[in-house]
C-alpha cells in the first residue's frame, strides 16, 4: 500500500475507534517542514486534525506536553485519541488562523494596527504561564531531541547556521576564530537563568487565532532553557516584520508580564536578551540556508532579507555581545554580501491576481495578456445567498464567513483548489513567470465567490513572498 494511503488509513481506523463513526472525508493539509504529516477529518460533528509523526520519541514529547499544559489550563488543542504504536493521535481543530496570517506582509516593517497589537498582549501574557507555572512540576525527561538548551543545543544551532548558511551562501570565515566566538558565545548566554520551559518555536505561524484568543501549537521541541529565547524567538520572527519601536514596546509588556510571576532586573533580563535574539537568528537562517540552499526550496531564501535586517538592526544598536568580537565580523560579511543582495528584491516579482465575479455577467478579463489561469466555480457550494438573512451580505461579513465555514463541502472545495494554486505558484516561483490569475465564480459575485477570494489572498500572502492583486467584480453592484 502506498505510504500516503496507509498513513491516511491509520488515522481514519483511530478516529472510527475515538467516535464510532466514519469519517465524512479526510484532507491532507499542506507539509511543514518536518516529517509530520496532518489531515482534517470531517464528520457529521464538524472537524478534527489527525497527525502522522515517525519519530517517537517527538510524540512522546508532544504528547506528554499538550496533556501537561491542558491540565494547566493552557490553551493548547485538546489530545482527543491517540495509537502510538502506529505514529498517529488526533487532536482538537483550532482552524486555519494562525497570528502571521493576520499581520500586514510588507517587505518593509510598518506599525500593526491596534487590534493585532492587542494579540501580541494576550500572547504574552499567557507566555509566563508556559515558561514558568507549568515548568514547575513539568517532567523533562521526555524532551526531544535534548532535555535543556544547554552547551551542546547551543552548538548545534551554531554550527547548524556556520555549515548551512555560511557554507552555501560563500561567506568565507577562518574555522578556529569563529570557534572561538562560538564557546565564548555559549559562556554568555549560560549566564542567563535557565530553569524555565523553552517552547523552542514560539513564532506567529505557531499561534492560532480563535474566537478572538491565542492558541499554542507546535511546542514538541520544547526543553529546559532561559525565558529570554521565546521572547527573542516572537519579537524577531523574520516574516512577521514586527516594527521596531513595536518590538521595544512589546518586550516592556513582556517584563511587566514577567514580574507578576518572579522578580525580573530588567536591565540584566535585556542585556542576556540581545544575545538570544542573535542565537535565534542564526538559528533560522541555518534553516533558510538547509531548506533554500540544500534542498532548493526558493520560499525559504525569501526570509533572508528580513534575517539580514534583522542582524543589521542589532549591529547599529550596539546589540551584538562584546565577547564575539569575530563573530560580529561575519554579521558584517553577511550584511554586505553581493551574493545576498539578490534576495533583497521580491525573489521572482510574481503577482497573483485573485478575482471573484459572477457567471451571470461572465469571466474576468485577463489584463495580463498571458491569457488567464484558474477558474473555479463555486455554484455546487451551499449558497447563504439564498436566505433572507445573508442577502444583503458578502462573503466579507463574519455573518456569512461563518455560515460558509460551517460547511463541510465549502471546507473541502477551498482546500482542494488552494492545493492546485499552491502547485503552480511554486512552479511559477521557481521558473521566474510574474504573473498568474485565479478567479472564483458563483451565481451573484457576491457571497461564495468573495468568500474563496478573499481567503485565498490571505493564504497565499501567508505562505509566498508575491504581490497580491484582489478584486471582486461584482463589489459595486452589491446591496447597501
Amino acid at each position: 500500500m502506498h505510504t500516503h494511503s496507509r498513513q491516511q488509513e491509520l488515522i481514519s481506523q483511530l478516529f472510527e475507534q475515538w467516535i464510532g463513526e466514519v469519517p465524512a472525508y479526510i484532507h491532507t493539509l499542506p507539509p511543514s517542514g518536518s516529517d509530520r504529516k496532518y489531515f482534517r477529518i470531517h464528520y457529521s460533528k464538524g472537524s478534527v486534525l489527525g497527525a502522522y509523526n515517525p519519530i517517537e520519541e517527538e510524540n512522546t514529547a508532544f504528547l506528554s506536553f499538550t496533556k501537561h499544559f491542558r491540565s494547566k489550563g493552557l490553551p493548547v488543542p485538546e489530545l482527543l485519541a491517540e495509537d502510538t504504536s502506529n505514529y498517529v493521535y488526533l487532536l482538537e481543530d483550532l482552524g486555519d488562523t494562525t497570528l502571521f496570517s493576520l499581520l500586514p506582509h510588507q517587505r518593509e516593517p510598518v506599525l500593526f494596527e491596534n487590534d493585532v497589537m492587542d494579540y501580541y498582549r494576550k500572547i504574552l501574557d499567557i507566555l509566563p504561564h508556559f515558561q514558568i507555572e507549568a515548568a514547575k512540576d513539568m517532567d523533562f525527561s521526555v524532551c526531544f531531541p535534548r532535555h535543556a538548551f544547554d552547551r551542546n543545543s547551543m552548538m548545534w544551532d551554531l554550527n547548524y547556521f556556520k555549515y548551512y548558511f555560511l557554507k552555501l551562501a560563500g561567506i568565507i570565515y577562518d574555522e578556529q576564530k569563529l570557534e572561538d566566538d562560538f564557546q565564548s558565545f555559549c559562556d554568555y548566554l549560560l549566564e542567563a537563568d535557565d530553569q524555565y520551559f523553552l517552547y523552542r518555536d514560539f513564532q506567529s505561524r505557531n499561534i492560532m487565532i480563535r474566537g478572538g484568543e491565542p492558541w499554542f501549537i507546535d511546542y514538541q521541541g520544547g526543553r529546559k532553557g532561559a525565558l529570554q529565547y521565546d521572547i527573542a524567538s516572537l519579537l524577531f520572527d523574520a516574516k512577521a516584520n514586527l516594527h521596531p519601536g513595536q518590538r521595544e514596546e512589546m518586550l516592556n509588556y513582556y517584563i511587566q508580564s514577567l514580574q507578576k510571576h518572579i522578580p525580573v532586573e530588567a536591565e540584566s533580563f535585556r542585556a542576556h536578551f540581545y544575545g538570544f535574539v542573535l542565537i535565534r537568528i542564526m538559528q533560522a537562517m541555518g534553516a533558510y540556508g538547509f531548506r533554500g540552499f540544500y534542498e532548493k526550496k526558493p520560499l525559504f531564501l525569501q526570509s533572508i532579507p528580513y534575517a539580514k535586517r534583522n542582524l543589521l538592526w542589532l549591529m547599529e544598536n550596539d546589540k551584538i555581545p562584546s565577547c564575539t568580537p569575530y563573530l560580529k565580523q561575519i554579521v558584517e560579511k553577511i550584511i554586505k554580501s553581493p551574493s545576498l543582495k539578490q534576495y533583497d528584491k521580491p525573489s521572482t516579482g510574481l503577482k497573483v491576481s485573485i478575482r471573484s465575479f459572477s457567471y451571470k455577467k461572465g469571466f474576468p478579463v485577463d489584463e495580463s495578456g498571458n491569457g488567464g489561469g484558474f477558474v473555479f466555480d463555486c455554484r455546487s457550494l451551499p449558497n447563504p445567498g439564498r436566505e433572507n438573512a445573508y442577502k444583503k451580505m458578502t462573503g466579507k461579513d463574519i455573518p456569512v464567513i461563518k455560515y460558509l465555514e460551517n460547511e463541510p463541502a465549502v471546507r473541502e472545495f477551498f482546500e482542494n483548489t488552494t492545493a492546485l494554486v499552491e502547485k503552480s505558484v511554486e512552479t511559477y516561483l521557481e521558473r521566474g513567470f510574474v504573473h498568474l490569475m485565479v478567479c472564483y465564480g458563483c451565481t451573484g459575485g457576491q457571497h461564495r465567490s468573495v468568500y474563496n477570494a478573499e481567503r485565498l489572498a490571505v493564504h497565499l500572502a501567508q505562505k509566498f513572498d508575491v504581490t497580491i492583486d484582489l478584486q471582486h467584480n461584482e463589489e459595486l453592484s452589491w446591496p447597501n
